[in-house]
């Protein structure tokens, strides 16, 4: 039987999903958390949500039959799946174009009443991009099988648990200098980790459907002034230098070989187009869902674990004082 109170994640493992739960629960609602693992990542998840909302599900993201079952238990499911590079040819596409269509297909086929997927902002200009034309597909095959879903188009999500900010903090943290690709010019618009979370939250809350959505935070910022926000978190001083495209490519070459690349030729693509509001769609603010986590003051509530002295470096104190 359905349970009008119970929300089905994809992706729950992840920083989005780890957030979602924490806000679904802690308003009442019972999620049901689906992972691939839940020996690697099924403690990860336990922790995030209060006693008896949550259940955990490990099955094969393509088992149709598993994922039916689920559906029929559940009145929301959210599609938080999505990987950065592909370990595997056509990964992009089985991960972002062939997932989702599968998802929307049994939601409809359930009668799912909100189905909600997770896209990216900036990727319809992004045509020479792998990552991009995947995603956009599978935006389309949603929209096919489900025809009142939800698509959001976050900008880059941050905070403690993510692999942008993090990173870029451990690579400012021990290299002496860094290179800015096209110029450290591309624009972004970094929304919190918990500000997405309240979006769905409240869309979920008010039952909203059929609507493509622009997820943004309250400020705009170019890749360099990005890096030199975070230099000053981690009160560090590097060299900020352009690295010309030919020297860029090889970069990301080498890069890409690495079990966690740190860039890929496909990333090196992305980051030629500005992460920013297309206009095209209504973002979270046009729709009274506001974000107004300030990206400094967020960053300073973790950015001491690159801090010379950690959380009890003088920096830190000084702010604390």
């Amino acid at each position: 039987m359905k349970n009008q109170d119970s929300i089905l994640i994809f992706g729950a493992s992840g920083q989005i999903g780890k957030s979602l739960i924490r806000k679904f629960t802690k308003n009442n609602y019972k999620v049901i958390a689906v992972t691939r693992s839940i020996h690697q990542k099924g403690y990860q998840i336990k922790t995030q949500s209060n006693y008896g909302y949550l259940e955990l599900e490990e099955i094969n993201l393509f088992n149709q039959e598993s994922i039916g079952r689920l559906m029929e238990k559940s009145s929301v499911c959210i599609n938080l799946i999505g990987i950065l590079f592909e370990k595997k040819k056509n990964h992009f596409n089985l991960i972002h174009s062939d997932l989702p269509s599968l998802l929307s297909r049994i939601a409809s086929q359930k009668s799912i009443n909100q189905f909600i997927h997770l896209s990216a902002l900036g990727i319809e200009t992004a045509t020479d991009s792998d990552y991009a034309m995947s995603k956009l597909k599978g935006e389309e095959n949603v929209k096919q099988n489900f025809s009142k879903s939800v698509i959001l188009k976050p900008s880059i999500v941050y905070s403690v648990d993510d692999n942008f900010t993090t990173n870029l903090m451990r690579l400012l943290s021990i290299l002496p200098v860094m290179p800015l690709y096209y110029g450290g010019k591309t624009k972004f618009t970094p929304i919190h980790v918990s500000d997405l979370a309240d979006i769905i939250f409240e869309l979920v809350r008010k039952k909203t459907t059929g609507e493509t959505i622009e997820c943004i935070g309250p400020e705009i910022f170019s890749f360099k002034q990005i890096l030199l926000k975070i230099l000053k978190s981690i009160n560090k001083k590097r060299l900020l230098f352009p690295l010309p495209l030919p020297l860029a490519k090889l970069n990301a070459k080498i890069f890409q070989l690495m079990p966690k690349p740190l860039l890929t030729i496909d990333q090196l693509k992305l980051l030629k187009y500005d992460n920013v509001p297309s206009k095209k769609y209504m973002t979270n603010f046009d729709l009274k869902l506001e974000a107004n986590k300030k990206f400094d003051d967020e960053i300073n509530r973790y950015s001491f674990n690159w801090t010379s002295g950690g959380q009890f470096s003088k920096k830190k104190i000084d702010k604390v004082n």
